[in-house]
């Protein structure tokens, strides 16, 4: 708090008008400190003092202003409500719903925040079937030096073809990008039969994945609706409607991984996990850094459950769901 200067002593308002006069001469003229020390008669060393006595006595008062377009006050607001450690938000007031316009804005805000996220010898897993991660991933400028280890498919992504380049592009596009290598899972993301994933899961290709999945660091992940994403029932790999009603039936709203929860962001199972290859519930949960980008309407309800939860440390999101965050009881 700022000290109050004594103004019924003549000495003391001397000092202070040299104070203020000093301040001015610096902060609103641009004088450097060697011009003020020669226009007024001073020593340089003096002139600093004068500046270090005018910040403690509040004549000058450091003011932090936001430019258009960042929100920290609500970053921080939310970080805190939900134990988050970062939180980004970017606007999506003017921009039309549900659009890819929306879309590519979300990517754009977390390639910024994902350029820095990364250190060297970071182990990264990536959700396989998110457009907008997607979009993220192709913005990010590529690192100066290495900025991870390596980029592992979190889960399978072998499917159709069109599809499946898609989530190929998402892996290699992130491990190009933080000057990692990638590792792919060699399998679907869902099978038929639990024999069926045992024996995948067997495999050395997908063994030497799984086992890298209980190494990772941080993980970059969407936030899925109970809907599938088109790019998820495009590759093939996205549940039954007879399993979205039997998950719907047990309170799921969404998911992260394939791995569904309820409106409180409990695990929700269905049966799946165990035909499901990819990233278990528990090694996801143990990742220190989880980083989710995800926001809109469509999958609030979502994004709410995954905050409530505790199944991600990080959110970027649109200022709308971060707001409707904010204004929960």
């Amino acid at each position: 708090m700022p000290q109050r200067p004594d103004l019924t002593d003549r000495e003391s308002v001397n000092r202070l008008r040299l104070i203020v006069r000093v301040a001015r001469m610096y902060h609103e003229r641009g004088m450097r400190q060697a011009e003020i020390a020669g226009a007024l008669g001073l020593s340089q060393a003096r002139v600093s003092r004068l500046l270090r006595s005018a910040t403690e006595l509040g004549v000058v008062r450091t003011v932090v202003v936001a430019p258009p377009g960042i929100h920290s006050d609500l970053e921080d607001a939310l970080a805190e409500r939900y134990q988050l450690t970062d939180v980004v938000v970017v606007d999506g007031d003017d921009l039309p719903g549900h659009s890819h316009t929306l879309m590519r804005a979300l990517g754009t805000a977390a390639a910024s925040y994902l350029e820095t996220a990364f250190h060297p010898g970071d182990l990264i897993g990536v959700s396989t079937w998110s457009e907008t991660l997607l979009a993220a991933v192709e913005a990010m400028q590529p690192a100066r030096a290495p900025g991870a280890d390596k980029v592992v498919q979190l889960m399978g992504g072998v499917g159709d073809p069109q599809g499946q380049v898609q989530a190929t592009r998402l892996t290699a596009g992130l491990a190009e990008r933080t000057g990692a290598t990638p590792l792919f899972v060699r399998a679907p993301g869902m099978v038929g039969s639990v024999e069926a994933r045992l024996s995948l899961l067997n495999d050395p290709a997908v063994r030497e994945v799984s086992q890298a999945w209980q190494q990772l660091t941080a993980v970059l992940v969407g936030i899925g609706s109970l809907e599938p994403s088109p790019l998820l029932r495009l590759g093939g790999n996205a549940v039954t409607e007879e399993d979205i009603a039997r998950l719907r039936g047990l309170g799921a709203v969404g998911d992260i991984c394939q791995r569904f929860f309820d409106e409180n962001g409990v695990h929700v199972d269905a049966g799946l996990g165990e035909l499901t290859i990819g990233i278990s519930v528990d090694q996801l949960r143990t990742v220190p850094r989880r980083i989710a980008v995800a926001g809109w309407e469509r999958k609030y309800t979502a994004v709410r459950a995954a905050v409530r939860g505790r199944w991600i440390t990080a959110l970027v999101t649109d200022i709308t769901t971060a707001r409707r965050l904010l204004d929960e009881p």
